[in-house]
């Protein structure tokens, strides 16, 4: 096999903002919440129609959630999802300003 060298790049901590998507908080916050529903679904060993007996949110939800089909969901659904499975959310939000010219920079300039 030939040996290339490969360029590493170390992630900026969002994979959603790495790739230059458009929401990428967004995306990365629904995934967080995603992930820790996925937690509870796994500790207590619950079906998607269990968790929908549990929860009154549809199986298809749950099934959404478990395959990363997010787009139907906002955040505040996916914390009311957990809060239904016993779980509460706590948020810190802390904002930084961008290192890349505002476009109101751009405009004065």
């Amino acid at each position: 096999m030939k040996r290339e060298k490969l360029e590493l790049v170390r992630g900026g901590g969002n994979v959603f903002r790495d790739l230059g998507r458009d929401n990428a908080d967004i995306e990365q916050l629904k995934a967080l919440l995603a992930a820790e529903i996925i937690k509870v679904l796994d500790r207590a060993a619950l079906t998607v129609r269990a968790a929908h007996a549990r929860t009154g949110f549809s199986a298809a939800d749950f099934s959404r959630i478990r395959n990363a089909d997010l787009a139907r969901f906002t955040a505040d659904r996916l914390v009311s999802i957990l809060n239904r499975l016993g779980s509460r959310v706590e948020v810190r939000i802390r904002v930084r300003r961008l290192e890349t010219p505002s476009i109101a920079d751009e405009l004065r300039a």
